[in-house]
C-alpha cells in the first residue's frame, strides 16, 4: 500500500521535494488489508457503530503486529475532504475512547490544511499513530544493523542515539558501545555489539537520565517501553567482512542503517554493504554523518552520488532526503510498502536532524505481517545458536533467534549437530530477553537461554529444535546460486566460505550442472562442507564468498548423514 501524504509526488522525481501544507495530493485508495485505516469523521457515533469501529480497529492493530495509522478527514477513495475544527476534535475524542477500550495509546502524528485557500472555513486531516503492545509481548521489538565504512560513524551515532550525549568530536560517545581493548585502542568496530533504544507510548525516548528518575538499567528501559529498537553495530572494514555477514545472516534484522560519512563519501566497504543487504532483501535507509564537519558543497556532492547509486540498475531505489519531522513520518509510513530509501543527514556533535531520525525509528512498523508472524509460530521449535558462554552460578547460556515455534522454561530440545553429527537432548532452564528475565520466546525474537550444568561441546551455528523434527545433520546439500561477482569462473572443486542463516563453514563445490559459471550466472551446484556437518533446511537462502568474489542462492535439496542420537 503507497499511502502517504506526499507519495506521488516524491515517486515521480529522484530530488527531494518540498512538501506544501496546502497543496496536499489525494491518498490511493483505501486497502482492505494492513494497518492503514480512512476515516473520514468520528463523530458521535451510535453505541453499535462505535463497537463496530473498535473491532474494525483491533484488525487493524493485528495487521501491524501492535501499530495502526489512522488518517482522519480522508474517504475510502482517498480524496482529502477535511473537517472542521469541531469536527476534528470530536473525532480524535471518538478515536481515544476507541483506543482505550483496547488498551491502546494515541499520538498524533501531523496535521495538514486541506484546499485551505480557497475553502471559506478552514479544514484539516490528521494522522494518527494508534498502539497497543500485544498480549503475548512485552513491547513491540525491531532489530537494525548498522551497516558502513570504516570511520564512517556508526559506534559514535549509536552512542549518540542511545545515550542521549552529544558527542565531544573525537568519539567519546563511542566508547561505552566497544567491547574490546583493541576496539578502544583503534576505535574500530571488529565484534557485534547491541545497543537498546526505548520508546514510551508518546514517542519519548526512555533511555536517557533526567533529574527526577536518574538514569533507567537495561531492565527498566525492557519494563517501561512501549516500542524497543535493538541497534545491531557491525563492523565497518574489509578485514572483519565475516562479522558482518555474520551479522545480517543470523541475526536476521528487519532493517538496515548504512552510514555514510558526508566527507569520504562512497568509500571503502560502502558499496559492498549495500549490495549484501540488497542481495539478503534486508529494507534499507541511509545517514550520511559528520555534516558538521563538511561543507555543504561536499555534502551535496556525497548525496549526489548516493542518489546515483541508488537509481543505478543494481538498486533501483527512489532516493528520499529526509529534512524535517514531518518527512520522516511520510518516510517511515511508506517504507515497507514501496521502493523508497529515505537518506537522513546528521551530525553526531551539533545534534542535527537527530530528532528526525527518532521519529522515524519511533513510527517505523514491522516489515513481516501478523499473518507471517503467526505461521512462524505454529511451526516446530527451531532456534539458532550465535553465541555460547559459560556463566558462574548458572552454567552453560546460548544466545541467538528464534526462526520458527515457541520456547518455554522447562522445555526439552535437541542440541547440535556436534563434530559428529550428533544432537543431545537438553532442557531450558530460564530466559533472558534484552538482559531481563522472561518465560516465553516466540518466532522472530531474540534471546538467550540458559541451560545449566551440561557436559556437551557447544559452538556458533548449531541449533535448538522440537523432537518432533527428528533432525538429521548434512554434509553435502544442494543449491540453485548466482555469481554476484567474480574475478574468472566457478567450476568443479571451488572453496568458498559458506553463510546459511547462523552457519559459517567452508566448503567445496563437488558437483555441478555446468562447467563453469561467470558473474550473473546461474547454475545447480553441490557443496560439501570441509570440517563437519551442520543443521540445514530446504530453502534457506545461501550467501557464499571468497576473497572478493561473492554469490547468492537458494538451498533446494539436503542430503542428510547417519546421525547417533542419545
Amino acid at each position: 500500500m503507497d499511502i502517504s501524504w506526499n507519495l506521488s509526488d516524491f515517486m515521480c522525481s529522484q530530488d527531494k521535494v518540498e512538501v506544501s501544507a496546502c497543496s496536499m495530493s489525494n491518498l490511493p485508495p483505501e486497502a482492505a488489508e494492513g494497518n492503514i485505516e480512512y476515516k473520514l469523521k468520528l463523530v458521535n457515533p451510535s453505541k453499535t457503530r462505535f463497537e463496530h469501529l473498535v473491532t474494525q480497529m483491533k484488525w487493524r492493530l493485528r495487521e501491524g503486529q501492535g501499530e495502526a495509522i489512522y488518517e482522519i478527514g480522508v474517504e475510502d477513495n482517498g480524496m482529502l475532504a477535511g473537517l472542521t475544527h469541531e469536527e476534528l476534535e470530536a473525532s480524535l475524542d471518538t478515536l481515544n475512547r476507541m483506543a482505550n477500550r483496547l488498551g491502546a495509546t494515541t499520538t498524533i502524528l501531523r496535521e495538514r490544511c486541506v484546499d485551505c485557500e480557497e475553502a471559506e472555513v478552514e479544514k484539516k486531516a490528521c494522522e494518527v499513530l494508534v498502539r497497543r503492545v500485544p498480549d503475548d509481548q512485552q513491547f513491540i521489538d525491531l532489530r537494525i544493523a548498522v551497516l558502513g565504512n570504516v570511520e564512517a560513524g556508526k559506534s559514535t551515532l549509536l552512542g549518540v542515539l542511545t545515550q542521549g550525549e552529544l558527542d565531544n568530536g573525537r568519539g567519546r560517545a563511542r566508547l561505552n558501545l566497544f567491547r574490546h581493548l583493541h576496539e578502544i585502542q583503534t576505535g574500530r568496530t571488529s565484534s557485534i555489539s547491541h545497543e537498546m533504544l526505548g520508546f514510551n507510548s508518546r514517542g519519548k525516548v526512555i533511555n536517557y537520565c533526567d533529574a527526577q528518575q536518574g538514569c533507567l538499567t537495561a531492565e527498566e528501559i525492557c519494563e517501561n517501553a512501549s516500542k524497543l529498537i535493538t541497534l545491531l553495530d557491525l563492523a565497518g572494514h574489509q578485514k572483519y567482512i565475516k562479522t558482518t555477514i555474520f551479522g545480517l545472516m543470523g541475526y536476521s534484522p528487519d532493517f538496515a542503517m548504512l552510514v555514510v560519512s558526508a566527507n569520504t563519501g562512497i568509500a571503502g566497504t560502502t558499496r559492498e554493504h549495500l549490495g549484501l543487504a540488497m542481495a539478503l532483501q534486508v529494507p534499507i535507509f541511509l545517514v550520511v554523518s559528520k555534516m558538521d564537519i563538511c561543507p555543504p558543497a561536499v555534502c551535496q556532492r556525497t548525496i549526489s552520488q548516493l542518489n546515483r547509486l541508488l537509481t543505478g540498475p543494481g538498486c533501483s531505489k527512489v532516493p528520499f532526503q529526509v529534512m524535517t519531522e514531518d518527512d520522516a513520518v511520510t518516510a517511515a509510513i511508506n517504507f515497507n510498502s514501496s521502493n523508497i530509501c529515505p537518506i537522513f543527514t546528521v551530525s553526531s556533535v551539533t545534534g542535527v536532524n537527530m530528532d528526525t531520525l527518532k521519529k522515524f525509528l519511533y513510527v517505523l512498523s514491522p516489515a513481516h505481517t501478523s499473518a507471517e508472524q503467526e505461521k512462524l509460530t505454529q511451526e516446530l521449535t527451531e532456534y539458532q545458536v550465535d553465541e555460547v558462554y559459560s556463566v558462574p552460578n548458572v552454567g552453560r547460556v546460548v544466545g541467538g533467534t528464534l526462526y520458527r515455534g515457541i520456547i518455554k522454561e522447562q522445555d526439552s530440545l535437541l542440541l547440535g549437530p556436534n563434530e559428529e553429527g550428533t544432537f543431545s537432548k537438553v532442557t531450558i532452564q530460564s530466559i533472558h530477553r534484552n538482559r531481563s528475565a522472561s518465560r516465553v520466546v516466540r518466532a522472530g525474537q531474540a534471546a538467550t537461554l540458559a541451560l545449566g550444568e551440561i557436559d556437551i561441546p557447544m559452538r556458533k551455528g548449531m541449533v535448538l529444535v522440537s523432537e518432533k523434527l527428528k533432525p538429521s545433520p548434512c554434509l553435502e546439500f544442494e543449491a540453485d546460486i548466482c555469481i554476484l561477482y567474480h574475478t574468472a569462473s566457478v567450476s568443479r572443486g571451488y572453496q568458498a566460505t559458506v553463510h546459511i542463516g547462523n552457519v559459517c563453514q567452508n566448503a567445496i563445490i563437488c558437483d555441478m550442472d555446468k562447467t563453469s559459471v561467470k558473474t550473473n550466472e546461474q547454475a545447480l551446484v553441490k557443496f560439501r562442507f570441509v570440517k563437519q556437518p551442520e543443521y540445514i533446511r530446504e530453502g534457506a537462502r545461501i550467501l557464499f564468498r571468497e576473497g572478493s568474489a561473492k554469490g547468492l542462492g537458494q538451498v533446494t535439496r539436503v542430503f542428510s548423514v547417519a546421525a547417533i542420537e542419545r
